[in-house]
């Protein structure tokens, strides 16, 4: 949720700043603004919308400086609005942009009302800008100040701030909420993602929690959580720029659709081998902790849920472990009863998941094994703060609606569930085979993409509907509750998803001609049960849309059977999710929906 950069340089930064913020546009987008220090005084430019409305306002108002903080916002507290957009100022004096929630936010404003502070806004972040300014008219400077400011503020916090005074120096904070500096020639640079800082360097120091660091063009100086002076490791993250670019198409998410069949060769790259994963994949000794793991606790939440969702069927069938799944968001509040030798999982694409990390740091006051991260970030809190980890190795994902991070998910969990299984030598032949597999997915992948002009067509009755049914049977559930969740975030037309044993005991009585169908039917044991389910939804005249390989074809009266390419069963849910994202994709083209960008969501969800 939202993005900070934030630049002291020799050089003007206007549009560096704007570049970066159109790179971290995915992670808010109700907002933007802007604070620079000029010749005699801070400019400060804020427009409701889009980046590219505050760019028009920086054409028009052409301000020139060195150093200056910007942002893109995603409501939290207070509605979109100009005065609600970062960056937020005390006394034309103290200028701040923040990502995060203060949670302790009605105490402190009522405080710095008593000392006649006036708020002009409805957010929670105004308050550390008259807060800073409260200790600068007590003597302080903006380092000590902030200092300060972390012993009073609770809750989660990236902050960047700018002094009218001292034109040079930028002072930044963190606390669980994502920010790292970049370092150039004669500039040094901060965001809350190395993407906004990919044409300007590839050498970051990751803040840490109660981190408060001092930046110049020339120094960086960094104080830790007790106020002493400390060093950050430099971190090298290479991002090309075209990873910020749509390329060809029409937008990211399509891009990102059709990356995965490259998306999954990079997540098995130096993984599997012969016929059998490889050692240790998930970190030094992870095989030898594999071989005592006994149960399996999966804690997530949206898209990489699904994922736990269907690896729960893996690791029971491959692996022969049995698997609990909860929300992240409900998992620390339900008292949790850990079994001995249960691994604790964690899966999320940006590795800043607010309710994940909360999971993972209310675990491990907790009796589990380890801790394991299945995340696309190295450098995300989830990565540095598991005990082992495998990385997706998809690449940045710029659309809100998860693709290619979904499926590079997937096939890192079944690189858990083999390693866990060659860990206590269990099923070595069907481990074979689904090493093979695997190895065939990006070729069988790539075909399901040709599948596009089929979906067109079914995609032009579902975007005339309002609603819209999922189903599907066994580890097809999960994929059916993805397709759903697709489809609802960027058409806007409300869809669920249902265990189709499940559709007599309730959702059948939906079922008329405006409300279409969605099945997933692979050719198994479960067929021809989901067969006789479908049938219910013919007798009354709803509309069947229905994803399958089998030998002989549902006959349809209304709707369309469309044949996928043969698949390892095992692996068949991987497959079946691409075109249901091309369906989800298609519909939300045609009615015309904001598809990168989804009205009212983010990409990283950094608040609980």
């Amino acid at each position: 949720m939202c993005g900070i950069i934030a630049a002291s340089t020799e050089r003007s930064i206007g549009k560096l700043l704007i570049q970066g913020l159109y790179k971290m546009e995915y992670r808010g987008y109700d907002s933007a603004g802007i604070a620079m220090h000029t010749e005699n005084k801070v400019a400060h430019l804020r427009a409701l919308g889009k980046v590219k409305l505050l760019e028009d306002l920086m054409i028009n108002e052409k301000p020139k400086g060195k150093v200056g903080i910007a942002h893109t916002r995603w409501a939290t507290h207070g509605e979109p609005s100009e005065v609600n957009a970062h960056p937020h100022q005390s006394n034309e004096r103290i200028f701040i942009v923040h990502n995060g929630i203060i949670e302790n936010y009605l105490e402190l404003k009522d405080e710095l009302a008593s000392k006649g502070y006036a708020f002009t806004s409805k957010t929670d972040s105004e308050l550390i800008a008259h807060l800073l300014d409260s200790y600068l008219e007590e003597g302080s400077s903006l380092l000590k100040a902030t200092k300060q400011l972390k012993d009073k503020l609770q809750g989660a916090y990236a902050i960047a701030a700018l002094d009218h005074s001292d034109p040079n120096t930028l002072v930044l904070a963190r606390n669980r909420s994502p920010l790292l500096i970049g370092l150039g020639e004669d500039e040094n640079f901060a965001a809350s993602d190395p993407l906004a800082l990919a044409d300007l360097t590839n050498k970051f120091l990751i803040l840490e929690d109660g981190d408060v660091a001092k930046i110049s063009p020339n120094n960086v100086e960094i104080f830790d959580k007790n106020n002493k002076a400390c060093k950050r490791d430099i971190q090298i993250i290479d991002i090309k720029s075209e990873a910020a670019s749509k390329g060809d198409y029409k937008h990211f998410m399509e891009k990102e659709i059709y990356e995965q069949p490259n998306a999954i060769l990079n997540t098995l790259d130096g993984r599997v081998g012969g016929d059998d994963v490889l050692e240790n994949i998930f970190g030094e000794g992870s095989n030898n902790l594999f071989a005592k793991v006994k149960r399996i606790q999966i804690a997530a939440c949206g898209t990489s849920l699904h994922a736990g969702r269907v690896a729960a069927n893996w690791f029971s069938a491959i692996a022969g472990l049995p698997t609990q799944i909860d929300y992240a968001s409900e998992y620390r509040y339900k008292n949790p009863y850990v079994d001995k030798n249960t691994l604790l999982v964690t899966i999320s694409q940006s590795g800043e998941t607010a309710d994940t990390l909360a999971a993972l740091r209310y675990a491990k006051d907790q009796k589990y094994l380890a801790s394991l991260a299945i995340c696309n970030v190295p450098t995300s809190s989830l990565a540095r703060e598991s005990d082992f980890l495998l990385l997706t190795n998809a690449g940045p994902e710029i659309g809100v609606a998860s693709t290619k991070a979904f499926t590079t998910q997937l096939i890192a969990l079944m690189l858990l569930t083999l390693s866990l299984a060659k860990a206590s030598g269990t099923n070595p032949k069907l481990r074979s085979r689904v090493i093979q597999a695997l190895r065939q997915m990006p070729d069988i992948v790539e075909k399901s993409l040709e599948l596009k002009g089929d979906i067109v067509d079914i995609a032009s009755e579902i975007a005339q509907q309002d609603n819209a049914l999922f189903l599907g049977r066994g580890m097809f559930y999960p994929i059916a509750k993805e397709g759903a969740l697709k489809l609802k975030e960027i058409s806007y037309i409300h869809a669920e998803a249902y265990p189709a044993g499940e559709l007599k005991h309730g959702p059948l009585a939906l079922i008329d001609e405006r409300m279409p169908v969605v099945a997933i039917a692979p050719e198994h044991e479960l067929a021809e049960k989901l067969v006789s389910n479908l049938e219910e939804v013919k007798a009354r005249g709803g509309a069947l849309y229905v994803f399958g390989n089998a030998k002989e074809k549902l006959s349809l009266e209304r709707g369309k059977y469309i044949s996928m390419p043969e698949c390892d069963f095992l692996l068949t849910p991987i497959l079946y999710t691409i075109p249901l994202q091309i369906l989800s994709y298609e519909v939300a083209l045609i009615r015309g929906t904001d598809i990168d960008q989804p009205r009212n969501l983010a990409k990283s969800v950094t608040v609980e």
